[in-house]
């Protein structure tokens, strides 16, 4: 009991630290099935994008099991056993897998669209960032593998080198990524205020999007080495890998928001352009008329004689009709 109540109050940075982590990556995870969700209503018919999106959802699910399991583990199962806090559990090795696995697939998505978009273009900037994200495959590659060697939360300490280079070699490849989708885009305009409109939209989501992630593995980065007896580094690294599904389901259903913006633009702007759209009255031409009351004396001076009851018909030219057909661009994403 005396042990137990020396451990008491660095509970609160190390275990304590995790179950906060593993409460908002819940929350993450939430924010991603609304998107994973508003993606299968927009996106119907895309054929194999339905089974990537799946694959995002099942990792990251997995991420959160694991994570829960750990924590249950830790505060649940072996509440008060000191021996067993020390240890670590095989649900913090696989969730460091997921992590991995998560992070690399979400970057070669990104790389897919940046040779997407450089279709007509050079091909050397899409093939150089996938280079560099197969380098950096092979950094998570060395952190998992020297993660799977320790066995108790003290051997942490003699690998963080390959936390390090892991989470920054994360961050360098996030900043190349925004930087070439940024320049592809800016390259892309057109010269129309429509267009251009739309790519700068679409610039800000990435960079948006690429910044988000970023941030998340410096923080991690920076409490690690700020902090690196307890374990709050740990409990960022957990949100990390739920920023970048989330960013990039985003970033996929961007063209649902855009097109609805620019549906409820279009709307407001054709409403406003009928209430001053002039439609010229009937003009009829004077022959027409002195035509008009010769059969009306004709018709009163033969009353007796004839029964006349065909009605008098005038051909009025109608002006065309005025058609109003607005476009609307939009962005595939892949």
């Amino acid at each position: 009991m005396q042990d137990l109540q020396l451990l008491q109050p660095s509970i609160g940075n190390t275990f304590g630290a995790l179950f906060i982590g593993a409460t908002l990556a819940a929350f993450l995870w939430g924010i991603s099935n609304i998107q994973t969700f508003l993606y299968f209503q927009t996106h119907r018919g895309t054929g194999i994008t339905f089974f990537k999106i799946i694959l995002f959802w099942i990792l990251d699910a997995l991420h959160l099991v694991f994570i829960v399991h750990c924590i249950h583990y830790y505060l649940v199962t072996n509440h008060a056993r000191m021996s067993a806090l020390t240890n670590i559990v095989w649900s913090f090795k696989l969730q460091v897998i997921c992590y991995a696995l998560i992070t690399k697939s979400v970057q070669a998505m990104y790389v897919h669209r940046l040779w997407i978009v450089s279709k007509g273009r050079s091909r050397a900037l899409p093939i150089m960032m996938c280079i560099i994200v197969a380098l950096a495959l092979g950094v998570d590659i060395v952190l998992v593998w020297v993660l799977y060697r320790c066995h108790q939360f003290s051997d942490l300490i003699r690998v963080e080198w390959a936390a390090y280079a892991a989470l920054s070699t994360v961050t360098v490849v996030d900043i190349l990524i925004a930087s070439s989708m940024w320049y592809l885009l800016a390259t892309s305009r057109t010269g129309f205020s429509r267009t251009d409109s739309f790519v700068n939209k679409l610039i800000a989501y990435t960079v948006n999007t690429g910044c988000i992630t970023s941030i998340g593995s410096v923080a991690t980065i920076v409490t690690c080495a700020a902090m690196p007896n307890n374990f709050i580094f740990l409990g960022v690294a957990f949100l990390v890998a739920k920023l970048y599904v989330g960013s990039f389901l985003a970033l996929l259903n961007v063209r649902y928001y855009l097109q609805g913006n620019a549906n409820n633009t279009d709307f407001v702007n054709t409403h406003r352009t009928r209430q001053f759209l002039h439609r010229p009255e009937p003009h009829i031409r004077m022959s027409q008329v002195e035509e008009l009351q010769a059969s009306e004396e004709n018709i009163c001076k033969h009353d007796d004689e004839a029964d006349f009851t065909r009605p008098v018909q005038i051909d009025v030219p109608q002006p065309p009709p005025i058609a109003i057909t607005v476009e609307i661009s939009s962005f595939s994403s892949a």
